[in-house]
């Protein structure tokens, strides 16, 4: 099966598994070409990752979701790097759960192909065109829209207890683009405590 993966490091031949989110080291694949290129615009330090996409309707056209104004050109504008093309034969991958384009490779698989990308924004332009790649704009979200992905921060957040964590690039991006994500956070993780407290009494 032919994969991508988009990575800022240039003159790769080979993709080797490596630590990241989760319980061991794995290449990270999609079956979507666009996919892979927005993995060169990861707005937060690792182990994080910023990739605010989906799918609607059953499309395979993926929609890369504004959540503050004109987001995809500060993520991705004068980003460079490259998309690599892998063969990979089953067993040398498994399914990522909740994201049916993407492949979590298990072993190191040799890269067949290249693109070089010089501007990620200007990559992005060209799928729009093509109709290969939409955008939801920030300025067309609703109130209602807005405040279920803040939710959806909020509670990634929460997850990973990122309050606790010194210089989270994650938490220092949602406090600077999205504050009432941040602030949704901050109201829970006090309502927490506040149980916890009358817990423990």
């Amino acid at each position: 099966m032919l994969l991508y993966h988009g990575s800022n490091t240039v003159g790769l031949t080979e993709l080797i598994p490596k630590q990241a989110d989760h319980d061991r080291p794995y290449v990270y694949l999609t079956t979507i070409e666009q996919v892979a290129a927005m993995y060169l615009c990861n707005a937060v330090e690792r182990p994080y990752y910023w990739f605010p996409y989906g799918f609607e309707n059953g499309s395979d056209v993926p929609v890369y979701h504004e959540l503050y104004h004109d987001a995809l050109r500060q993520v991705s504008e004068g980003v460079k790097g490259c998309i690599y093309i892998v063969n990979a034969d089953e067993g040398e991958y498994i399914p990522f759960r909740n994201i049916p384009c993407a492949r979590l490779g298990t072993v190191p698989l040799k890269v067949v192909d290249c693109i070089y990308v010089p501007d990620a924004y200007a990559l992005f332009q060209k799928y729009i065109r093509e109709g290969r790649l939409s955008v939801g704009r920030f300025e067309d979200k609703s109130p209602e829209q807005l405040e279920k992905w803040y939710s959806i921060v909020a509670e990634y957040m929460k997850e990973k207890d990122m309050i606790n964590i010194n210089n989270c690039s994650y938490a220092g991006f949602v406090r600077e683009n999205l504050p009432r994500a941040w602030e949704i956070y901050i109201a829970g993780s006090k309502n927490q405590k506040k149980t916890i407290d009358l817990f423990l009494g």
